[in-house]
């Protein structure tokens, strides 16, 4: 599994209470991803993603433009080492 890749993600902007999270784990589930999403205390949500690089693409085009009643100001995302032994992506 040398493809496998892993991102960390933090989403700016108006993400929280407005379905960021189901949304995030909707579209990270139907690409095959596993990892986690979370709303922070300072209104961000955070997680990570592993999967293919193709499929963590789509993912990072979906978390900039957020389910339609969110507002994405900034994306930041950095790649982490892969993890083992995950299987499903939670929120």
């Amino acid at each position: 599994m040398s493809n496998v890749k892993r991102i960390a993600f933090t989403v700016h902007g108006t993400v929280q209470g407005v379905g960021f999270r189901d949304f995030v784990q909707r579209k990270a589930t139907s690409y095959g991803l596993t990892g986690y999403v979370k709303n922070t205390p300072n209104g961000k949500v955070a997680g990570e993603a592993q999967g293919d690089e193709g499929s963590l693409k789509k993912l990072k085009a979906d978390l900039n433009d957020g389910p339609r009643l969110a507002h994405v100001v900034k994306l930041e995302t950095k790649e982490l080492d892969p993890k083992e032994g995950e299987s499903s992506f939670e929120a």
